[in-house]
């Protein structure tokens, strides 16, 4: 008799428990989307974006130009890239990650949700971008056929595009400004991409390298927001570009 009320105090002390409900719908279209055809999985894929964007502007509210606006497709992205992911753990772990996916996606609109009312910590929305590359250029790996790279790259700058104009949107960037370095963040990856394609790396390493490339692109870009020299600029993530082609290189010849 007592845990009824005891899980209606709970509820009731939830900070925005819509956002909880929207989480959890998002992750049972994703569990669905780990186990159909292809065919299915395209209508899953629909549903991420829908349930996710109007999640968004539910849960954020009217569009503020200082905010930029894809923050409200951050939520759906990250929907859609989970999706894609959990594919390749349905022969082991399977739909045992399913809570995991809703509590992820509830942790992308808590973060989305602070920095709408004025949280400066920027370390939330990097790992929620990165994140989202890697889930998706994992899970197009597994779905594309090696053979047939250049499909599977295409489709993974569509969904990156999202992540790109976010990250220079949170660098203070609006407009034609955000659009245009987000168009250089996406032809960076384009170009790493390929080459993860051409050396055919193992598992998911390739993938984990293009979301290595993603966040050190925008960690120089917001380094020399800040002031940093261009020499300073080149040798860190310069070094850290060649580190992970060597890495790439070295696996490759395994």
């Amino acid at each position: 008799m007592r845990r009824r009320p005891a899980a209606a105090r709970a509820l009731s002390r939830l900070d925005r428990p819509e956002a909880v409900l929207i989480a959890i719908m998002m992750a049972i279209v994703a569990a669905a989307g780990w186990v159909v055809t292809p065919f299915w999985l395209a209508i899953t894929i629909a549903a991420q974006l829908a349930i996710g964007g109007i999640g968004a502007v539910v849960l954020i509210g009217p569009a503020r130009a200082d905010l930029g606006f894809a923050r409200y497709a951050t939520l759906a992205t990250a929907g859609v890239a989970l999706t894609l992911f959990g594919r390749l753990v349905v022969p082991g772990i399977g739909l045992l990650l399913t809570p995991v996916a809703a509590l992820l996606l509830w942790g992308v609109m808590r973060v989305e949700l602070d920095l709408a009312e004025g949280s400066r910590r920027r370390v939330g929305i990097d790992l929620v971008l990165v994140g989202t590359v890697f889930a998706a250029a994992a899970g197009l790996a597994a779905l594309v056929p090696v053979d047939a790279w250049p499909p599977g790259l295409v489709l993974l700058l569509v969904i990156a595009a999202v992540p790109a104009l976010r990250a220079a949107e949170a660098r203070g960037r609006s407009g034609i400004e955000a659009v245009g370095q987000a168009t250089l963040h996406l032809v960076a990856i384009a170009q790493l991409g390929a080459v993860m394609s051409l050396l055919r790396l193992p598992g998911v390493v390739g993938s984990a390298i293009v979301a290595l490339g993603f966040h050190a692109w925008a960690g120089a870009a917001e380094a020399l927001d800040e002031g940093a020299s261009v020499r300073a600029v080149v040798l860190e993530f310069g070094a850290l570009a060649v580190l992970g082609l060597v890495v790439a290189l070295l696996l490759h010849g395994a």
